[in-house]
């Protein structure tokens, strides 16, 4: 499976991997380099996913069937 197919959680699980290896402090530096790459790129595709929840999110449909902007009340 390609990064960019992975679910929102398998990009999270596999991120907190790579923290935990890089935590170890054992890992040669070129190692860590690519470890901390890899990291940046699933970083991104959770960004990407959350964008685009976030957009859904945004647009909910209101009674009459029309977009409307989805907003919060803050108490």
């Amino acid at each position: 499976m390609e990064q960019k197919d992975l679910s929102f959680e398998d990009a999270i699980k596999e991120i907190e991997t790579i923290v935990q290896k890089l935590e170890q402090g054992d890992v040669p530096l070129e190692k860590a380099i690519d470890y901390f790459q890899e990291g940046i790129k699933l970083s991104q595709i959770c960004k990407e996913k959350l964008t685009k929840v976030e957009k859904q999110m945004t647009s909910i449909l209101n009674d009459q069937g029309e977009e409307a902007p989805f907003t919060v009340e803050e108490e």
